[in-house]
């Protein structure tokens, strides 16, 4: 697990979120007009991946299960991302449900989760990932609700290393809604020290785990838009009174954002963060693929131009990742 979660994210690299689920990825394809079918996913996951040169940015790829047993040629996509010294993963959580008879959605899968990564440790993979969608309001999230999500992102975590799997948890804080930075800091603040408490108790060792966790913004329906040194500054802010020192590394999902105000916002993090005790990158989906997809359209022809513009914005990330744009 150790040798694992260091060169996941190794200096100048990051982790490519490709774990769409099908329900996701059909929005995302309908956006901009492809047919969303089994062998068009196949097809974009593979002009992703065989883009020349993503293994100088990359360090690992989370997959959805589908696209996990898809082929390139004779060979699985965690097959071919192990001969370019790019590390496999795959998201395990099985989406939301709702909680209590609430508007608030809670993550399922923990019952199956054990027999599954028996499964997915035969196929070559070495690290996992559970996700949490957490709505500010007025009234959310409620107590009831974030003792028991918290609960579960930490069973998943202590089953995860139980198989020899490096956990990422992922508590996103999600961008609708009309709360302000300041509200927003708070309530990441308080997520993530309950899901610490939550980790300790089940003694899962926070030194091959890492922590994908979102930006700390304005909601969208906010009508404010917060510039790079107020998200750094306020960020940091929330993860210096809730993260513990000895994990390994913190990584950033874009949530929402576009792929320029992901960037910016990550490149200053990096650049503030003076001696903070983590490795911080990013663990992008939308911020590094969006542009790709366009380009892409789901036409064989416009392969070429879409991995160009892929390594390109991917390089980009890499250079905030560093804080050197």
């Amino acid at each position: 697990m150790k040798e694992t979660a260091q060169k996941l994210i190794a200096f100048g690299k990051g982790i490519l979120a490709a774990d769409e689920s099908t329900r996701t990825i059909d929005e995302r394809f309908g956006a901009v007009g492809i047919p969303s079918t089994p062998e068009t996913h196949r097809k974009y996951r593979q002009m992703l991946l065989t883009t020349p040169g993503i293994e100088n940015f990359l360090g690992g790829v989370i997959f959805f299960d589908e696209t996990v047993r898809q082929r390139l040629g004779d060979e699985t996509f965690p097959e071919y991302l192990v001969g370019r010294g790019i590390i496999p993963g795959i998201k395990v959580d099985e989406g939301l449900e709702p909680f209590n008879g609430t508007e608030e959605k809670i993550t399922r899968g923990i019952e199956t989760l054990n027999d599954r990564l028996k499964e997915y440790g035969q196929m070559g993979l070495k690290f996992t990932k559970w996700r949490a969608a957490i709505s500010i309001s007025d009234i959310f999230p409620s107590d009831p609700f974030l003792a028991e999500n918290m609960e579960r992102m930490a069973a998943f975590a202590e089953i995860s290393q139980q198989n020899n799997f490096v956990p990422i948890v992922e508590p996103e804080i999600l961008l609708k809604g009309t709360h302000t930075t300041t509200r927003c800091g708070e309530i990441e603040t308080k997520v993530l020290q309950v899901l610490f408490e939550k980790l300790k108790s089940k003694n899962v060792d926070l030194e091959n785990l890492f922590l994908k966790t979102s930006m700390v913004l304005p909601g969208e329906g906010s009508g404010v838009k917060a510039e790079p040194l107020e998200v750094a500054h306020a960020t940091l802010r929330a993860l210096k009174k809730s993260v513990p020192p000895e994990v390994a590394g913190i990584v950033f999902l874009s949530g929402g954002q576009t792929p320029d105000e992901a960037m910016n916002n990550l490149n200053e993090i990096v650049k503030l963060k003076g001696d903070v005790p983590w490795e911080i990158s990013f663990s992008f989906a939308r911020a590094l693929q969006e542009e790709a997809m366009r380009e892409w359209a789901g036409k064989d022809e416009n392969v070429p131009a879409a991995q160009e513009t892929f390594i390109k914005r991917l390089e980009e990330v890499s250079k905030a990742r560093n804080g050197k744009l």
